[in-house]
């Protein structure tokens, strides 16, 4: 199956399981992985028989901003869902990190991967 990668989306947002985290907010980075055919694409030449992959962006930044959830896998649930909702979409991966976790002596980053596919 071929593949379409986006890399370094960020967005700030207020998903987190303490309050400060949900008052204050952070920022969070993405990246995807799209499982999409693009054979009739590589064919055509048309932008109509891949995924416009501004379109995946766009969903990432909205949920990461607009989500209101305790917990981040709750958050990379809801954009998995949302990007299997796309047509062309048959698989997804989504990295989803927090590069400053507020926890006391820890200057590192907390990353969750989850891979979702289309029921059929």
């Amino acid at each position: 199956m071929d593949s379409i990668q986006v890399s370094g989306i960020r967005a700030y947002g207020y998903v987190g399981y303490l309050p400060e985290e949900r008052v204050l907010g952070q920022w969070f980075e993405v990246d995807l992985t799209l499982w999409v055919d693009l054979e009739s694409a590589g064919k055509s030449d048309c932008i109509e028989d891949t995924l416009d992959y501004r379109e995946a962006i766009a969903i990432v930044k909205e949920q990461i901003t607009t989500a209101k959830f305790d917990l981040v896998e709750k958050l990379i649930s809801a954009i998995a869902d949302k990007l299997l909702s796309l047509e062309k979409v048959n698989q997804v991966q989504v990295r989803l990190s927090k590069p400053a976790a507020p926890i006391p002596n820890f200057s590192g980053r907390i990353t969750l991967d989850i891979i979702r596919s289309k029921t059929n």
